[in-house]
């Protein structure tokens, strides 16, 4: 007997029903598939919708994650500048490459040297300082006697001295007043006029006209504080103790009456500076409190160049509220050679105007990996820190360095140090290339290592100039060593009050500067341009006063 098979659950039995019920039945099944395929679709797009949710909170995540590594590089470097040591060198860097190949290869292309270039290098090692004993020839020396008793001697053969020691004596500053007294001649009546005659000594001139200040004084005011980073207050009490107060105010006007009699021998530097192949620039602020258009807190800017003929150098200093490539169009008038700053984009208008061939500065590239390496996270007490990619991008600019090193060492001409640089230096200018640019978009976009890097890369052609020349530097050291001494006295006085006061200081530190750069004393070299430049009316006397020019004796 046959059985009728079982209608499965929730399927509607159509046994035995009519076209129309089965259409119906048939719809109505449509309509469930529909309202389950909606049902899968909400789900589906709820997913998605998750899923998004979720990808753009991990993003976000990820964003933050690298705000905070940002935040906590630029936290470790305040830290370090406010608290650690300024030296750049790093006593935790891994030696990345070995020196000693250096003077392997150094040596070599010494030995394909003429015999010239080895006499002027054991000329160069005679030269070099040595330790000095004893004091310098130079200082006044007095002799003083110790007598034996006549009761001690009495008896004695003879008697004889020997020198037992020697000291360092130190004779305090004083003031003291000239008093000029003119003699003058009355001759007889003379008859037509029926007037006595009377002839004067002349008298001599001063630089400030009427000035009870010698030039001594002067200098001296000039050297202590734009040398010795003395602000003017301290100098007050200083000549206070010494027996007469002169105000600050009294000494910033001479400073600023100076600023007019020094401009002749600044614009005769100025030219010859420009007429030559090869200058360094650099800049730096100056807080200037009474400046027309700006605020006392606004930045403005102290100017610097270096440079100047082989043997002349001029060190130059310039202040202007703006930082615009208009300045250095102005600094740098009719100057066509060779210009070595930093990545500054101001120097651009000038280098197009002048056809000026721009090269940069290593030590500026070098400073930001510094900066990273020291900002890197620590690898905790006892751990070895970690080598990061600014540690190793150190290591080839370090090697850069090292063969510069070794050049000066031997005294190098300037025919070896281009042939060393084409030989050694370039190759290694190409590895360290090829490895930043292979490992720039590895590093978190914004950190200190990926600025460096991107620096470095955008700077590249600048970088690389140094090589094309033997005169050239490896850096903008000569400049900002010029600069360093304005930055220090910067601390101590912190502001210039007008822009008078800050040009006149910009002209006093060019004096100082440029006689320390042609290896004189500073004070000796003001002193005698303050007692010669009022006679100075022809511009060969003028060109006496150049320090290259005076009779003054070079410091050693």
């Amino acid at each position: 007997m046959k059985t009728k098979p079982e209608t499965p659950q929730n399927t509607p039995d159509i046994s035995g029903c009519s076209p129309a019920e089965l259409t119906a039945i048939l719809a109505g099944v449509q309509q469930q598939l529909a309202d389950q395929s909606a049902l899968i679709e909400q789900h589906e797009n709820a997913i998605q919708l998750l899923s998004d949710s979720l990808r753009q909170r991990d993003q976000t995540l990820r964003q933050r994650e690298a705000y905070i590594q940002l935040l906590e590089e630029l936290l470790r470097l305040k830290k370090i500048q406010q608290f650690a040591a300024k030296s750049e060198k790093l006593a935790h860097q891994s030696d990345l490459f070995d020196e000693a190949e250096l003077e392997t290869a150094i040596d070599e292309l010494r030995d394909q040297l003429p015999d010239d270039v080895e006499e002027t290098d054991e000329a160069a090692k005679a030269s070099r300082k040595t330790r000095q004993r004893g004091f310098s020839e130079n200082l006044v020396r007095e002799r003083i006697e110790l007598l034996l008793s006549d009761e001690e001697k009495a008896g004695a053969v003879k008697t004889f001295f020997t020198k037992v020691k020697e000291e360092v004596e130190f004779i305090p500053a004083q003031l003291k007043v000239l008093e000029y007294w003119q003699e003058k001649a009355v001759f007889e009546q003379d008859e037509a006029t029926g007037h006595e005659q009377i002839i004067a000594a002349k008298r001599p001139v001063h630089p400030l006209g009427k000035c009870f200040a010698t030039v001594a004084l002067l200098a001296y005011i000039i050297t202590s504080k734009y040398a010795d980073g003395l602000p003017l207050y301290r100098l007050e009490k200083m000549l206070k103790r010494l027996g007469h107060e002169i105000s600050r105010t009294c000494m910033a006007n001479w400073i600023i009456r100076l600023d007019d009699v020094f401009k002749p021998l600044m614009t005769l530097m100025r030219e010859v500076q420009n007429s030559s192949e090869y200058l360094q620039a650099d800049e730096t602020r100056i807080q200037v409190l009474k400046e027309d258009g700006k605020t006392a807190q606004s930045d403005k800017w102290m100017w610097v160049i270096r440079g100047g003929p082989p043997d002349h150098p001029v060190v130059l200093f310039d202040y202007d509220p703006s930082r615009a490539g208009s300045v250095p169009v102005r600094l740098l008038e009719g100057f066509t050679g060779i210009l070595q700053a930093d990545g500054y984009s101001g120097y651009g208008q000038v280098c197009r105007n002048n056809g000026i061939t721009r090269i940069g500065c290593w030590d500026h590239a070098r400073r930001k990996f510094v900066e990273a390496s020291r900002a890197a996270p620590s690898g905790g007490k006892g751990k070895k820190p970690k080598t990061t990619k600014a540690d190793v991008a150190l290591g080839y600019i370090n090697k850069l360095y090292a063969i510069e090193r070794q050049l000066k060492d031997k005294g190098a001409s300037i025919d070896e140090r281009y042939r060393v640089r084409q030989e050694l230096s370039l190759p290694q200018l190409g590895t360290l290339k090829t490895w930043l640019e292979a490992n720039v978009s590895k590093v978190l976009k914004g950190s200190l290592t990926r600025n460096a890097m991107e620096y470095t890369l955008n700077q590249w052609d600048c970088l690389v100039g140094y090589c094309e020349r033997g005169d050239l530097n490896i850096s903008n050291a000569l400049a900002e060593n010029a600069i360093r001494p304005f930055a220090i006295g910067r601390r101590a006085w912190l502001f210039a009050d007008t822009s008078h006061g800050a040009r006149a200081s910009a002209t006093c530190y060019s004096l100082v500067e440029t006689a320390k750069a042609n290896g004189l004393e500073p004070s000796a070299y003001i002193k005698y341009v303050l007692e010669h430049i009022a006679t100075a009316d022809t511009l060969e006397k003028l060109e006496h006063l150049l320090p290259w020019n005076v009779p003054l004796k070079r410091m050693e």
